[in-house]
């Protein structure tokens, strides 16, 4: 059993709810926690377009439920009715991801049957927006969430596995079901990687400066994403194609291997210039003139098929493929490295204090 963060706030949210209702004496203040729960977004910015979105609903159905109780009474067809009604509504209007709490206050309200119900339906309408208000406060004070953290957290920790598994796939030295179950693993935590980036980008600033630093972060965090997929399609490849290598001459074999164990180095060193625990001038990639230039490498295969014989069990095509993955993830590596730098200058004298924390 796992306690996530939006677990204890959708807890704390329902009873801030609860309590705040009872402390306005209002009337089933259940109303209110209910709609707590509906409240609950994974970001602050998301919290806040739902609130607009839910009371826009909440008077809909609020609406709704007292016309149809004034001219149909509050029996059951009514309430159904106004149900239906309620939902072709907020489909046209596309409110849809509010449409079970615009339910909700059509029940609360057309089950009052008392001489008063205006009164009623007002109060019933208060208490859920009661509700929905108190789930934006726990969100925006208790545990918010630090999205940038995660995101780097997520990044960090999924390259990491991803250079061990290609460094053994490389060798031929992993085991090809364990192999591919590790790559299941990792497209799903790529998956999650851009929704906590979605989620950081939406995030608002409210100084100039900072939307500026932000700006570039968001720049930097996409093509460290995009880095990283181009690395889990090396290994891909490499697993895909690991009977074809064995076949590869060895001393290209070795070439390979030379170049990718540089580039996952290089890759590694990167994250580490960009918490500030490696100068940028301390990096492996400044002794990069002793590795080949990728027009060196595509002449030395095309040398390669030229003198293999066809007797040979030498899949130049599948290599290929590698090869091209290989090339490509170092292009991605290289413009990650410039915006990293071109980061750092701009805002270098700027310590990420939730990065030094976790890093």
């Amino acid at each position: 059993m796992k306690l996530g963060a939006r677990i204890v706030k959708t807890g704390v949210a329902i009873v801030f709810a609860l309590f705040l209702a009872d402390l306005m004496h209002l009337p089933s203040p259940v109303f209110a926690g209910i709609a707590a729960i509906f409240a609950i977004q994974p970001s602050i910015y998301r919290s806040y377009l739902t609130i607009i979105e839910q009371i826009q609903s909440n008077f809909i159905g609020a609406g709704i439920a007292v016309i149809f109780a004034l001219i149909f009474g509050h029996n059951y067809v009514a309430v159904g009715l106004a149900c239906v009604i309620t939902i072709a509504i907020m489909l046209k209007l596309k409110l849809e991801k509010s449409i079970s709490l615009s339910l909700v206050t059509i029940i609360a309200i057309m089950e009052v049957q008392s001489d008063d119900f205006f009164t009623f339906a007002l109060i019933r309408f208060a208490t859920i927006v009661v509700g929905v208000l108190a789930a934006f406060v726990v969100n925006l004070v208790f545990m918010p969430p630090k999205y940038e953290t995660k995101l780097f957290s997520s990044i960090h920790s999924m390259q990491d596995e991803l250079i061990r598994w290609t460094r053994l796939a490389v060798r031929q030295a992993s085991e090809h079901s364990a192999t591919k179950q590790a790559l299941e693993k990792l497209r799903d935590r790529l998956i999650k990687i851009d929704q906590f980036y979605l989620f950081y980008q939406e995030e608002r600033s409210y100084f100039r400066h900072e939307k500026r630093a932000k700006s570039r972060k968001l720049v930097v965090y996409r093509q460290m994403i995009s880095v990283s997929n181009k690395s889990w399609d090396v290994l891909k490849r490499i697993h895909l194609y690991e009977h074809e290598l064995i076949h590869v001459p060895d001393h290209f074999r070795m070439m390979i291997q030379e170049r990718l164990d540089f580039l996952l180095t290089y890759h590694e060193q990167l994250l580490l210039i960009y918490t500030g625990k490696l100068k940028p001038d301390h990096s492996i990639w400044q002794g990069r003139e002793t590795l080949l230039q990728r027009h060196e490498v595509m002449e030395i295969f095309a040398r390669e098929i030229a003198v293999s014989n066809e007797e040979e069990d030498f899949s130049a095509y599948h290599l290929l493929h590698v090869l091209s993955s290989i090339l490509d993830y170092e292009e991605h590596l290289e413009h990650l490295d410039t915006l990293i730098i071109s980061h750092l200058n701009y805002h270098g004298e700027e310590i990420n204090i939730k990065l030094e924390e976790e890093f």
